[in-house]
């Protein structure tokens, strides 16, 4: 696992052994070449951040800040060892659950990732979905900014009210889904 370019490409990175399935290298690449010159200078929110590889190529690449929120303590320390190598500045890490940090935090995000854990059978509880269908996340996001959810391929894109899909693109068993805040008319 690598970040792929800007300022630290090329840079290995660590996975925490908790995390069964980092972002791959193709799939980010895929994901950061939709975003193009969105992550100059973003507010960037790495949700479910395991190895931080997300928010890690969007600090390289040239957001300005980037805050990884992940609820367990290795890939927390996991991420914090990835930031220090990779002297990237603008990155700060959360132990925390995501709803939980959504419920009390204030701010706003340009780009907010979130790759939870995937979905294996009808009626496993939909992460994605229930962000989506609350107001915290919504809360968190920037006007103009984006959500960017990775789903396994077979999942079919959460609909909620207030958000439009943007995108959906699929690469083998992964989903990168897209989402906008719905202006109100």
């Amino acid at each position: 696992m690598r970040i792929i370019a800007g300022k630290a490409g090329r840079l290995a990175i660590k996975v925490p052994s908790a995390v069964a399935r980092p972002t791959t290298d193709f799939v980010r690449q895929a994901i950061f070449s939709i975003l193009g010159e969105r992550v100059d200078a973003a507010r960037v929110l790495d949700l479910f951040a395991g190895s931080g590889a997300l928010g890690l190529e969007a600090l390289s690449r040239g957001a300005a800040t980037c805050l990884f929120v992940d609820e367990h303590r290795q890939a927390t320390q996991v991420i914090g060892e990835n930031l220090t190598k990779s002297r990237l500045l603008g990155g700060r890490v959360l132990r925390a659950e995501v709803s939980a940090f959504l419920r009390r935090e204030a701010a706003t995000y340009d780009l907010i990732f979130a790759d939870p854990p995937y979905m294996k059978h009808p009626g496993d509880a939909d992460p994605i979905g229930a962000l989506l269908s609350g107001d915290l996340l919504r809360a968190r996001l920037a006007v103009d900014g984006w959500f960017i959810a990775e789903v396994a391929a077979h999942q079919p894109s959460p609909v909620a009210d207030g958000w439009s899909l943007v995108d959906r693109r699929e690469y083998g068993g992964t989903a990168i889904l897209l989402y906008a805040p719905e202006i109100p008319t």
